[in-house]
């Protein structure tokens, strides 16, 4: 078994301690400084669960926060033509799909064309509903100011979330392994699939949810402030720096809500699962 997967299972940890886990894995300095950290905490940052290969550098957990913030903040953006709709919803969805993707669960077995015409498609059709409430609110100017930044806030969310879901379709068709408490691995189950994914893009829509709304929230409020009226371009950058420390906590969060290793009873999963071992409860990784 995959040290890294050892030692989700038997950290048995409280949501309190996921937080703190990742909060130092999320760190962007692991990018740069990795040589003076803890063995572990280098392998959880870099190393991926599944295959035991190195996670990409841009795709590494660290480098999640310093690419995503910027996104988010420029995909929530008032568009001021065509262009400036379009480019900061491809990019958020192209880096989006490909980090759901290497992240995933890798333990069943897709060839690279499969994971590139997945990845493909997550992008485009995440990019393709991300851009409707933009293009409605262009054609379709709304008066009442609630509805008009409420819908970019809930369509963010909920394509998140459904993008996790189409990056890794193959999880719940295919099955992901699962493994007794010694790490034995007994056979491949959809099921455990499902409730991975599943998991993975509720976690995903709380973060860009939460990330989007809390900056509109300061921005209404900022708006009515003497130093606003003041200094008009701060607006922006005021914004900005909310989504990062919105992002900056909230990335952390997300990712404790569910064990990295999940459990699973074995009465809920497949036949050919129950009749392979004797165990009450099993294991699997969830994927980030």
């Amino acid at each position: 078994m995959e040290p890294n997967v050892r030692f989700w299972i038997a950290e048995h940890q409280s949501f309190v301690r996921r937080f703190l886990q990742w909060t130092e894995i999320l760190d962007p300095t692991n990018l740069v400084i990795s040589i003076v950290q803890e063995a572990w905490k280098r392998s959880l940052s870099t190393v991926h669960p599944d295959s035991s290969k190195l996670i990409p550098v841009l795709f590494r957990p660290a480098a999640f926060l310093p690419f995503m913030a910027p996104m988010v903040f420029w995909s929530m953006m008032p568009a001021r033509g065509l262009k400036s709709l379009i480019l900061p919803q491809v990019s958020l969805y192209a880096y989006t799909s490909a980090f759901n993707i290497i992240n995933g669960n890798a333990s069943y077995s897709r060839h690279p064309v499969e994971g590139l015409f997945v990845g493909t498609g997550a992008f485009a059709s995440s990019a393709f509903f991300g851009l409707i409430p933009h293009l409605a609110q262009m054609k379709y100017p709304l008066d009442n100011l609630l509805i008009k930044r409420a819908l970019p806030i809930i369509f963010i969310a909920q394509v998140s979330g459904i993008n996790v879901f189409a990056s890794r379709s193959f999880e719940p068709v295919r099955g992901i392994e699962v493994m007794d408490k010694e790490g034995n691995v007994i056979g491949l189950s959809r099921r455990a699939g499902r409730k991975a994914v599943r998991e993975t893009a509720l976690s995903r829509a709380v973060l860009f949810g939460t990330s989007a709304l809390i900056p509109e929230v300061f921005t209404y409020f900022f708006k009515r402030t003497q130093f606003f009226l003041k200094h008009p371009p701060s607006l922006w950058s005021m914004k900005l720096s909310c989504t990062i420390l919105t992002m900056g906590l909230m990335a952390p969060v997300s990712f404790s809500m569910f064990p990295q290793v999940g459990r699973i009873q074995c009465a809920k999963l497949e036949e050919d699962i129950r009749s392979s071992t004797e165990e009450t409860e099993v294991f699997y990784h969830r994927g980030v």
